[in-house]
């Protein structure tokens, strides 16, 4: 089981997938997440979403999580607590919200607890930790102790950090003029919130934003810009999902003991 859908929670999903294992995904109603090509959460808004070549289908409930699984697709329920999800009594839990914090995973959820990022003590209230800071470690499995504290600034891309970055000018519901993979120039309106303008902050493609339709909040990251131009960015996993995916793959075999079961 796969806390959360975004981006970094699909890269983990795909790669145990792909490695064999079934996969079940819990989500909240409304997710805000960014960057939403490569992100298994948008089967909550579309019924199912396909990334590289791999399909994510809501589930009502634990039958229909049941024959998704059964039919060879991964199931993601709206279960914010996974209290629905855990009853399929999984083998593994991995949080993957990245919510910089423990929002509620327990050692004792299942046989083997993966966190992701900082907020998790190996030992404690995991039994490992998945580096998900940028750099030397990125990936690295932690069996005691946590992961580096956020930082708050996201990494460099081309250069850019902070600067790529599109933040809600306003409290309010978005409403998107642009979509997901367009070249963009800075200054370019990509959409409004509370009858203010949301720009781009540099030019680029644009690798991530928020749905259309969702409520935000002002200075709430809503998007961002990769300065490359490389348009295909936009619809593969990315490096740093990669990374920490390898991480958990590593932990799943050295820890749980188990082979994949399809």
């Amino acid at each position: 089981m796969v806390r959360g859908a975004g981006d970094l929670a699909t890269g983990v999903a795909h790669r145990l997938y792909r490695s064999g294992f079934p996969v079940v995904m819990t989500e909240i109603a409304w997710p805000t997440v960014i960057r939403r090509p490569v992100a298994f959460a948008e089967a909550v808004f579309d019924e199912c979403h396909e990334v590289e070549g791999i399909t994510a289908r809501l589930a009502a409930g634990l039958p229909e999580a049941r024959a998704i699984l059964a039919g060879g697709e991964i199931p993601v329920l709206i279960d914010p607590r996974s209290e629905v999800a855990i009853q399929l009594e999984p083998a593994v839990v991995v949080d993957a919200i990245i919510a910089k914090s423990n929002t509620g995973t327990r050692i004792t959820d299942a046989p083997l607890v993966i966190g992701l990022g900082p907020g998790f003590t190996a030992g404690v209230d995991v039994h490992a930790v998945v580096e998900t800071n940028r750099g030397h470690d990125l990936g690295r499995v932690i069996l005691r102790g946590g992961a580096e504290p956020d930082t708050g600034t996201p990494g460099l891309v081309a250069g850019y950090g902070r600067e790529r970055l599109i933040k809600a000018p306003a409290d309010g519901v978005f409403e998107a003029v642009a979509v997901i993979g367009s070249l963009v120039e800075a200054g370019e309106t990509l959409g409004m919130v509370g009858g203010c303008p949301v720009t781009a902050p540099i030019g680029g493609a644009l690798r991530g934003l928020i749905r259309d339709g969702v409520t935000v909040r002002r200075g709430q990251k809503m998007g961002d810009v990769d300065p490359r131009h490389r348009v295909e960015f936009c619809y593969t996993i990315s490096d740093k999902a990669r990374a920490i995916a390898g991480g958990v793959l590593e932990a799943v075999l050295m820890l749980g003991r188990i082979s994949p079961l399809r």
